[in-house]
């Protein structure tokens, strides 16, 4: 939308010269408010009345002067009705305006304004999806100055909430969203009725500087991420919008956003439980749309709102299909690209990502590199990207329904794409949440004067390091881990944890020092006291070296072995 303005601001010509006083002393409406917004936006003529502070040129100044004439409380207390569209709020995600009502299509699609007056009400509507079972309507919340004030399901065709009231007059900030995923239906806003005094009580919150869309499936929609366990099947009252990756990373970055997600969807092929190609699942048919389902099935203008990142994560049900069939996982390589092709005739400005692997499926990701690869050869575009997503672990982090990805899960997921983003705009990463060890290279000193020899094995699938010492020298550090490639930074605060296997009874000084060894940056020692002995620290960072080293002491003691599990080294603050 700032785009748009500033490009409507740009071939603006004077107007008719008309005195300022003779501005000054108009009245306005709500009706010249929302009439001048589309002018600047090229929908409307631009108009000589629209010179608000008459300096001759129609633009945003004159929008910033008209709302606050519109603005201008009058003392007379009247209720009044205001529809939600684009002129009253700003729009979050792929919407549409039908009947008098903007519908929330997608998952996380929002509405969010602010409203001033005594006590306000908001008007909501149901689509076809209220006759669905009671888990699997359309899930929504409504919040007021950040704060959830209903979260619930919609069973009706028609539903008002009050928003708050009082006797004296407030401005809040007011959000609807779209919570379940597109698939079961959207939720409709209608209109808000406020007690004021002011003629113009309903605005749009202001855009955010960053735009980013994200193209998925049930990951991106957060299916099951309020699922008790593994084995409760889907419903849309587990599904939350909220605590998906996606919005996470948004809030994050303070960036709007958008989400294309359906769950069960894929690229060639959608989830099969029978081998059998699904296309009837595929999103690329329906990304230049609003949405899949005919009573949305509308032409999306990607012009209006431009994205400035498109983050791709397809692949996972696609994977039920190709299982290990070269022929069918070069099918999906060949149809990426093509899909890419389309992102980008749809995102000619945007920066694009592409992942694969939180639910792992991390043998077709080689073909999403190849992909990108085939296209950036064939177009030339080098604003494009991809990295392997980190499987969840479920294990400790636990898992939603369907065996689909936790809140936890999530949270890590948002943390190291918020990173990859960061880098990508040019904006400097706080890492919070992000583990600095993930892409650590495993291996050890030995003081071979020292006679000092020892093996060892590194297995990426549970991330343990084992180090079996033959003679282990003189000293502690005659062995040592050395895991390199760490990312500190100076007065970071981080979490170190890791389990570890060794002799009971036995003390391991551990540390991490800088990438010549010269500086540490935090030392420990471990006492082992059976398997897996669980460990965990939090420290701050006495320097910053992006290629420090963890060590681990082991030398000194012939025939033995350590080995080292589950290193992650998150920083917290």
């Amino acid at each position: 939308m700032k785009k748009k303005i500033l490009s409507a601001v740009a071939v603006v010509t004077a107007v008719s010269a008309v005195s300022t006083s003779a501005f000054a002393a108009m009245k306005y409406s709500a009706n010249d408010l929302i009439g001048l917004a589309h002018s600047l936006h090229g929908e409307a003529a631009i108009t000589a009345e629209q010179d608000v502070n008459g300096d001759k040129v129609v633009d945003v100044f004159d929008l910033i002067e008209m709302r606050k004439a519109v603005a201008q409380p009058s003392g007379e207390y009247t209720s009044s009705t205001f529809p939600i569209n684009e002129g009253t709020a700003r729009y979050v995600g792929r919407n549409l305006e039908s009947g008098g009502v903007t519908w929330l299509v997608h998952s996380g699609s929002a509405v969010e304004f602010t409203v001033t007056g005594r006590s306000a009400e908001i008007e909501l509507a149901g689509d076809s999806s209220t006759s669905n079972g009671a888990d699997y309507r359309s899930r929504y919340a409504v919040l007021v100055d950040g704060k959830v004030i209903v979260d619930d399901t919609m069973g009706e065709k028609s539903k008002k909430i009050e928003l708050f009231s009082g006797s004296t007059t407030r401005t809040a900030t007011v959000k609807v969203i779209h919570l379940s995923e597109a698939n079961n239906g959207a939720i409709g806003v209608k209109n808000v009725t406020v007690d004021t005094d002011s003629q113009m009580p309903i605005a749009p919150t202001a855009d955010k500087k960053y735009r980013i869309e994200f193209i998925g499936d049930s990951i991106t929609c957060a299916y099951g991420v309020e699922g008790k366990d593994q084995y409760e099947n889907f419903k849309t009252t587990t599904e939350n919008f909220m605590k998906s990756y996606a919005y996470l990373v948004a809030e994050k970055l303070d960036a709007d956003y958008s989400a294309v997600s359906y769950s069960g969807h894929g690229i060639i092929s959608g989830y099969t439980s029978d081998g059998k190609k699904n296309v009837d699942s595929l999103v690329p048919p329906y990304y230049e749309y609003v949405a899949k389902s005919d009573e949305y099935k509308k032409e999306w203008d990607f012009t209006k709102k431009p994205n400035d990142i498109v983050v791709i994560n397809l692949g996972t049900n696609d994977s039920s299909y190709c299982g290990q069939d070269e022929e069918k996982m070069n099918e999906y390589r060949t149809e990426y690209a093509k899909f890419l092709e389309t992102v980008r005739k749809c995102n000619p400005d945007a920066y694009i990502i592409c992942t694969l692997g939180t639910m792992g499926c991390t043998e077709l990701y080689p073909y999403i590199e190849g992909a990108v690869s085939d296209y950036q050869k064939a177009s030339g575009d080098k604003n494009i990207m991809s990295y392997q997503s980190a499987v969840q672990d479920m294990q400790n982090d636990g898992l939603g329904s369907d065996w689909h990805p936790s809140e936890v899960t999530h949270k890590k997921s948002a943390a190291v794409l918020s990173d990859k983003i960061c880098q990508v705009l040019g904006i400097e990463s706080d890492q919070i949440g992000i583990d600095v060890a993930a892409d650590a290279k495993y291996d050890i000193t030995k003081n071979e004067e020292s006679g000092a020899n020892a093996s060892t094995f590194f297995s990426d699938y549970d991330k343990s390091f084992w180090v079996n010492v033959v003679t282990g020298g003189t000293k502690a550090d005659d062995i040592c881990m050395d895991i390199s490639g760490i990312d500190m930074k100076k007065d970071g605060k981080y979490r170190i944890s890791f389990k570890m296997t060794g002799d009971k009874g036995r003390e391991i000084p551990v540390s991490i020092v800088s990438a010549d060894g010269k500086t540490e940056l935090y030392s420990t020692k471990v006492a082992i006291e059976g398997e897996k002995t669980p460990f965990s620290d939090e420290f701050t960072s006495t320097g910053t070296d992006k290629a420090a080293r963890l060590i681990v002491q082991m030398g000194g003691k012939d025939y033995s072995n350590i080995t080292l599990y589950e290193l992650h080294i998150e920083k917290i603050g």
